[in-house]
């Protein structure tokens, strides 16, 4: 068989075909590398060739350059860099001269396939010709197709090329595509493809942006382009316009002074709806990033600062106009509108949503009018839409300017679940949903609970999506009643005796299980219930414990009926139901237990036997085993010494999920456990120590596992530590000598990621050492922490002096200092305790939360007693 004819049978209708000829490439380019590429080559580059077979031959070498995974494409990239010159150079070649193709498709594969190349040869260094050849194709070359697939080659290689590599190439690429944008260009094409591969290349042009010459020509040539007789064009220039204010808001005033406010009112209105989406995006953009610089200036003033950036105030100015346009588009609903499909109506919500965040109480005035003119309207488009309005306003202004209205229109609300329309009941449920989430003080129990209550289980039997928002609703009442009336912010604290929604419980909580008991989980509503439940079994009050343990009874039986059904499953999608389902039913289990905490000892052996083959018929799947896995944590949590019966049985599945390196998810959760099982036992956790210790240090060994499971690791060596105190002796200088060599590492301020990651894996280690120190505190064997003292030392002086160093990174160290000095009063710190940096780092700041400055005293009252 050909290349051709192969090429032509990966796009072949038949799945048989298609896999074998996959197959066979996918050989070819393993046994004969070199050979395979330029054969893909000649076949993109012929003109005789059929499309579809130049399209394969295309994707074929795009695929064989780049892959998903780091390890496939460092691999694909090291295979190309080794190819001989000869076929590299001639595999460059035809793709640049397949960008000129007749075809405008071919074109564009061979724009993929330059882009695909470029990603490897660019950051080492290499082709370094290739963006003067593409602005030449631009800039000089009549051919029009030549010019659009230029273009996009330019737009592609923008989108997978770190900015820092093409920023010195800026002004170059800027004048390509800009030229390729302007309005005296003939071909729409070229200029859709110009703007395009200017919206990828915004990042990197910052510097071009800071120039004010060169930013009004763009912002001149994208604006323009908001008008162009191609509404493709138009979609692409509003979609640069979003980004730019993204990118450069601080930079925009005179802009939206101008043109902007204009022309993104016009866009709204425009009669495609691509485009009207486009410029309700731009004012959503704006409003993200005003309420973000609202949140920046009250921090500043907290601490008494100068905000670094100052809201230029977009959305309040813009309000008398924008509003009117918001509200006309939220009636545009589409009566048969598939909820996963995104149109102008759901845009506008979230638009008005995000205004209110901005602007804050200046939105009640501007939008209550038209709820109050079509809240009872005839027509269900305003109706519902004046219902959407007042939800999407209830986050933002003050709620003492909110309360009053709430109060008014929530018995309308209750009494619109019976509406007779489907979307404006649906409306309805999330608005009531909203109201209990953020005013549950406007829910007044004697008067509003029982109609709200009824409402909302009544409409648990409505279509999916009212059963989804009023489980949603329902939830948000438990969570906020509990905080509301139980004090429940102190998670510490001993449920009430009673509350307004006991009356209820046995009844709402019975209507959720029967919403649960659904074989279908359509628009996730099987999955809102169980939340649902498990919200009330976690806030339930004393006088309903009795249907927590009732509501605990039947999710094990259950869950026991399940796994004595398990083997008829049939097919792909039943064993995702059973997943589902398995699933939800750990996480009631779970809430159960940290209700009850040692409580549960009466369901404890029937929780671990349901576990136990949970785990055993969950073979591979992840998730299942991560959510068993976490029942197994809460219940060694709750027992904690009780829970030693079960260890044996369990330790056996426990091992395997430590060494599923490859699973970052289920090994995270895993070492976790190990944590749960120390604390549980304390001293008692001694006689597994080593065997835990063991294979938690053979991880830190492994090139296979994620960098963020070690970090986890680190901070269980301190649970163990601490558990079994001076039982730590034969663990403690491996470990000690593996914080030190972690605590080592440094962050690259160029390196975002990286920076972000040792400020955690600090965390991770300060935890661990001050598990270590807590353990041999006031023991007589807290002797053997002396000769670690100035690497700990070190540490944190390390810690301190990074002025990005969180809040959490802060209290340890501060927690760590104190528990140090603490733990040696005699003095025999002194020395290291009395170094002028710590005498500093113990003053009060500005800039320190309450938290934070409550563990800098307490340190700073050992430190001084460990000196004197």
């Amino acid at each position: 068989m050909n290349a051709t004819e192969l090429l032509a049978n990966t796009l072949s209708p038949d799945a048989t075909t298609r896999q074998n000829a996959t197959e066979k490439l996918e050989n070819a380019s393993r046994e004969n590398y070199p050979e395979y590429m330029v054969m893909l080559s000649s076949v993109l580059a012929n003109e005789e060739s059929q499309l579809h077979v130049r399209n394969a031959a295309g994707l074929a070498l795009k695929n064989a350059l780049t892959a998903r995974e780091t390890a496939r494409q460092t691999e694909y990239f090291n295979r190309w860099l080794n190819l001989n010159p000869d076929a590299k150079a001639k595999i460059k070649q035809e793709s640049l001269m397949t960008l000129g193709s007749s075809s405008s498709k071919a074109g564009t594969f061979a724009a993929q396939v330059v882009a695909a190349i470029a990603a490897v040869e660019l950051p080492q260094g290499q082709w370094n010709d290739l963006i003067e050849v593409l602005l030449g194709f631009v800039n000089n070359q009549p051919s029009v197709n030549l010019k659009i697939a230029t273009l996009q080659a330019i737009g592609f290689i923008c989108e997978s090329i770190k900015p820092d590599i093409l920023a010195l190439r800026s002004n170059e690429i800027l004048t390509a595509v800009i030229h390729g944008a302007r309005k005296e260009e003939t071909s729409p094409d070229v200029q859709l493809a110009a703007i395009h591969a200017l919206f990828n290349s915004l990042e990197f042009i910052r510097d071009n942006f800071d120039r004010e010459g060169e930013r009004n020509y763009i912002m001149q040539v994208v604006c323009e382009a908001t008008q162009n007789q191609s509404v493709n064009v138009q979609i692409g220039s509003f979609e640069c316009l979003v980004r730019i204010m993204d990118l450069y808001y601080d930079k925009m005033a005179l802009y939206m002074e101008q043109a902007l406010f204009g022309l993104t009112v016009v866009g709204m209105k425009h009669p495609d709806e691509r485009v009207a989406l486009q410029a309700v995006e731009f004012w959503s953009t704006v409003c993200e990033e005003e309420v973000e610089l609202a949140l920046e200036l009250q921090e500043a003033l907290e601490y008494g600062e100068v905000p670094e950036r100052e809201s230029k105030n977009f959305a309040k100015i813009a309000l008398p106009e924008i509003v009117p346009v918001l509200l006309m588009l939220l009636t545009k609903q589409e009566e048969d509108a598939d909820e996963d499909e995104w149109n102008v109506s759901m845009a506008a919500g979230t638009c008005l949503t995000l205004l209110a965040g901005a602007v804050a109480d200046a939105i009640v005035p501007a939008v209550i009018p038209f709820i109050e003119a079509h809240i009872k309207s005839e027509d269900w488009h305003h109706r519902e839409a004046a219902v959407m309005t007042f939800g999407s306003i209830l986050e933002g202004p003050d709620p003492i300017v909110l309360t009053p209205l709430a109060e008014q229109a929530l018995p309308l609300l209750i009494n619109m679940m019976a509406d007779t329309n489907v979307h404006v009941k649906d409306t309805t449920a999330w608005t009531l949903g909203r109201i209990c989430d953020i005013l549950i003080t406007v829910v007044k129990p004697d008067v509003h609970l029982h109609p709200l209550i009824s409402a909302l289980v009544g409409g648990l039997q409505d279509s999916p999506r009212i059963v989804v928002n009023c489980c949603w609703a329902l939830m948000n009442l438990s969570d906020q009643l509990g905080i509301f009336y139980g004090g429940e912010e102190d998670a510490d604290a001993a449920p009430p005796s009673t509350g307004p929604l006991s009356p209820y419980y046995e009844g709402i909580v019975q209507a959720l299980l029967h919403v649960t008991e659904s074989s279908s989980n359509e628009s996730n509503y099987r999955t809102a219930a169980y939340e649902a439940i498990t919200s009330f079994l976690t806030h339930a009050p004393n006088d309903a414990l009795g249907v927590v343990e009732t509501t605990t009874v039947t999710i094990l039986q259950r869950t026991e009926h399940l796994l004595s059904v398990q083997n008829q499953i049939l097919g792909v999608d039943d064993r995702n139901n059973w997943n589902e389902l398995q699933s939800n039913f750990c996480s009631v289990i779970i809430c159960v237990v940290r209700k009850l905490g040692n409580g549960i000892q009466p369901l404890a052996d029937r929780i671990m036997t349901a576990i136990l083959q949970l785990i055993q018929s969950a073979g591979k799947t992840s998730t299942v085993l991560e959510d068993a896995f976490l029942v197994v944590g809460s219940l060694a949590s709750g027992l904690e010494t009780q829970f030693s019966p079960y260890i044996s049985a369990f330790l056996p599945y426990l091992y395997p999920a430590l060494k599923a390196h490859e699973d970052t998810q289920l090994c995270t959760v895993a070492v976790g456990i190990i944590g749960d099982i120390s604390r549980a036992l304390g001293d008692q956790s001694a006689q597994y120590a080593g065997p835990f210790m063991t294979v938690l240090l053979e991880n830190l060994q492994s090139d296979v596992l994620n960098r963020n499971v070690k970090i986890v690791i680190l901070s269980c060596f301190g649970d163990i530590a601490l558990a079994i105190g001076p039982g730590f002796e034969p663990y403690l200088e491996t470990t000690m000598n593996v914080l030190r060599q972690a605590g080592a590492v440094q962050p690259n301020p160029l390196d975002y990621d990286l920076m972000d990651y040792v400020s955690q894996l600090r965390e991770g280690i300060l935890e661990a050492y001050t598990g270590i120190v807590t353990g041999f505190k006031n023991t007589d064997k807290v002797n053997l922490l002396l000769p670690h003292a100035p690497s700990i030392m070190d540490l944190i002086q390390r810690c301190f002096s990074d002025d990005e160093k969180t809040d959490s990174l802060a209290k340890l160290c501060y927690g760590l200092l104190g528990d140090l000095a603490d733990s040696f009063p005699g003095g025999q710190l002194k020395q290291l305790l009395l170094q002028p940096w710590i005498a500093s780092e113990l003053k009060a700041r500005h800039r320190m939360n309450g938290d934070v400055k409550k563990t800098m005293r307490w340190a700073r009252d050992m430190v001084k007693q460990a000196t004197q």
